[in-house]
């Protein structure tokens, strides 16, 4: 009897696990252009990232593995494209003529595509499934609450509401100026560039290059698209949506690769414009290399300043953490450095800000990995700012507990450091106070003439 029980029971234990497989496979098809699982990604199930070139999606003969960030299991293999691999990327690029794929005069029907494609795509991204699917693709890689993943969904799937149907047509209107005489008109229209590249970071892996690759692919470009290793897979997914709703294959190429195979194809394949947001460090070097045909969005060190009139001390608090905080610290709009006037240091408004900082853990992602900084890194960069004469820690300033992030990230507390003002403007520490920590990390000074004294002039 015990033997049969036993039995059963295995035999129930493996019926489970075939359904929960069987399921696995549904939920993915169930939505006809996913080709991975975001819940499902895991060491033993890897997922895989290919390029897109020429209308096609390809492999590589070198595939680079991205670890998981929570647990830093292998669990995305990304198809990446050396330097030896890029010639049919640049005959791509080369494929496309100067006016590009459509403009004002050269099949203008594309417009109208467009404004379908986007239509169908706005459509798709506010099914329940489809936002939840993306939503938890995002924060497998680039970890974040589900709340502050769901509106980068929620941002993309308005810009496209935005510009469906005709609305792409009208973005390209034109104008026309009367002349200095009869039958004299000056006409300007607005015209693509052609070829061009788009490369984007980490931190919002879908709403950057959504809402950029769509901008390029309306005006009648031909664009190449890079998207951080470590993120990639959110927009691969993006752009076989698109090509669900009615995206031609060949309009867009999707590349992976390192920094320096992306920086040999923009040599070779001498795009008319190139859209770069990350570093400035890589953005001056493009800037050079590229002769100044580049539109960039760099790094910022961020500054928020509270005047003298004290009130709304509660919202306040929550502006200030949601700035500082959310996203683990890493966005381009992340609050680096808080001044306040004098009249704040009388309020709650600090140990209010302690109190929601330390409100975010780990298990509702409302904090999470650092994916450019490493623990010690911050660390050290916190331990510089306290030996500036006055400076003291305000709360934070230990690694996270009970974790697995792998060492090659960060894991910190919300931090904040305060540093007097006249000590910030001393030129020996003004250039650490200021250092960007692309991280849950700010400075808070205090001051009281200062900033009457800007106000007068």
């Amino acid at each position: 009897m015990m033997y049969g029980f036993l039995a059963c029971r295995g035999s129930q234990k493996a019926t489970r696990n075939w359904l929960s497989s069987y399921n696995l496979s549904r939920s993915v098809h169930s939505l006809p252009f996913v080709t991975v699982d975001a819940e499902g990604i895991s060491g033993s199930q890897p997922a895989k990232v290919h390029n897109l070139v020429q209308g096609k999606w390809m492999g590589s003969s070198t595939w680079n593995t991205i670890v998981d960030p929570l647990n830093g299991e292998p669990f995305i293999k990304i198809a990446e494209v050396d330097e030896t691999g890029i010639q049919p990327f640049v005959e791509s690029l080369s494929k496309c003529p100067k006016h590009g794929l459509h403009n004002p005069f050269k099949s203008p029907e594309r417009y109208l595509l467009y404004g379908d494609i986007t239509a169908k795509a706005a459509r798709m991204l506010s099914v329940p499934k489809v936002s939840d699917f993306f939503t938890r693709l995002i924060q497998r890689v680039a970890p974040k609450s589900y709340q502050q993943a769901l509106g980068e969904v929620q941002v993309t799937q308005k810009f496209l509401e935005n510009f469906s149907g005709d609305q792409v047509r009208f973005l390209a209107r034109s104008f026309a100026v009367p002349g200095n005489h009869l039958g004299q008109q000056s006409h300007g229209f607005r015209w693509p560039y052609g070829a061009v590249a788009i490369i984007t970071p980490f931190n919002f892996p879908l709403e950057i290059p959504a809402l950029q690759l769509m901008g390029a692919l309306y005006m009648g470009n031909k664009p190449v698209l890079k998207v951080d290793s470590k993120v990639c897979i959110v927009m691969e997914q993006m752009i076989r949506l698109l090509h669900h709703c009615g995206m031609p294959l060949s309009d867009v190429d999707f590349i992976n690769s390192d920094g320096k195979t992306m920086n040999k194809l923009l040599l070779e394949a001498n795009p008319q414009m190139t859209l770069f947001t990350g570093s400035s460090k890589v953005a001056e070097k493009l800037a050079v290399d590229l002769k100044g045909r580049i539109k960039l969005e760099d790094a910022g060190f961020d500054w928020k300043i509270l005047g003298p009139d004290v009130n709304e001390v509660d919202y306040i608090a929550w502006v200030c953490d949601q700035d500082a905080y959310a996203c683990s610290g890493q966005k381009c709009s992340a609050q680096s450095i808080l001044f306040m006037h004098e009249n704040w240091s009388a309020t709650s408004l600090i140990s209010k800000m302690k109190d929601l900082a330390e409100r975010r853990k780990l298990e509702d992602l409302t904090i999470g990995p650092v994916l450019t900084l490493t623990t010690e890194a911050m660390l050290d960069h916190m331990n510089k700012l306290l030996q500036i004469p006055g400076s003291k820690l305000l709360f934070g300033g230990k690694p996270l507990e009970k974790h697995s992030i792998p060492s090659i990230y960060g894991a910190l507390k919300p931090t904040a450091i305060y540093v007097p003002l006249e000590e910030i403007l001393r030129v020996k520490n003004y250039e650490l106070v200021t250092r960007e920590i692309f991280g849950p990390f700010q400075v808070k000074g205090e001051f009281f003439f200062f900033l009457s004294f800007f106000m007068l002039f």
